[in-house]
């Protein structure tokens, strides 16, 4: 396969703009609010949502993916992670949506990237683009399987941090449990001597 600098320009432009079309988010979604973000985009467009929640009561939150018509393209209830992948039925503005209406006073912080993929291209082939096309081809399943890796580790710390501050908590928990119960056997304990020397003493006076 050839290579020309023409090529090597439009091998650096895809991993350019295919990086930039993920961006990753952290937000804090209070308790009875909404928290909805948008995209523009053509129609057989590649989107997808991949989120996870970090912090907040019971680490769930409703997601909502709506298209441009208002109609709900995927929703879920309660979830704690999920991803979402589909094709944009139409062009439009496309709007995704959390929702933490169900809790009374917990905020939910949300770890999320979207990902759009370029609009489908319109010009008809020709046999001189296509070294050009299949270089591209290359470069963009390389960037899309880096991004995978890269947004697992992401999702792979944030899930450490979690199950870190479970076992923190459940240790502190078992750590005042015990303490409880060492506290009630000493005083059950004491208890008992105390009767028992008042019993003998109540003997003796009689």
């Amino acid at each position: 396969m050839k290579c020309t600098w023409r090529s090597l320009w439009l091998a650096t432009s895809l991993v350019v703009t295919l990086f930039s079309a993920a961006e990753s988010y952290t937000i804090t979604v209070d308790a009875h609010a909404e928290e909805c973000f948008f995209e523009n985009v053509e129609a057989d467009t590649k989107m997808g949502l991949k989120f996870e929640i970090a912090e907040g009561g019971f680490l769930d939150i409703d997601v909502t993916i709506t298209g441009p018509d208002g109609a709900v393209i995927t929703r879920g209830e309660r979830e704690s992670s999920g991803i979402y992948t589909f094709s944009a039925p139409t062009s439009g503005k496309y709007t995704y949506c959390f929702s933490n209406k169900m809790s009374t006073m917990t905020p939910k912080v949300v770890m999320f990237n979207l990902e759009v993929g370029e609009a489908p291209s319109k010009a008809a082939g020709k046999e001189d683009e296509v070294d050009h096309n299949k270089l591209e081809d290359m470069i963009k399943e390389l960037a899309t399987t880096l991004k995978t890796v890269k947004h697992e580790q992401e999702y792979m710390q944030v899930r450490d941090r979690i199950h870190r501050a479970i076992n923190e908590s459940t240790n502190s928990r078992v750590v005042m449990w015990s303490i409880f119960e060492a506290s009630v056997l000493l005083l059950m304990t004491l208890g008992q001597v105390y009767y028992l020397k008042r019993f003998f003493e109540v003997q003796r006076v009689v």
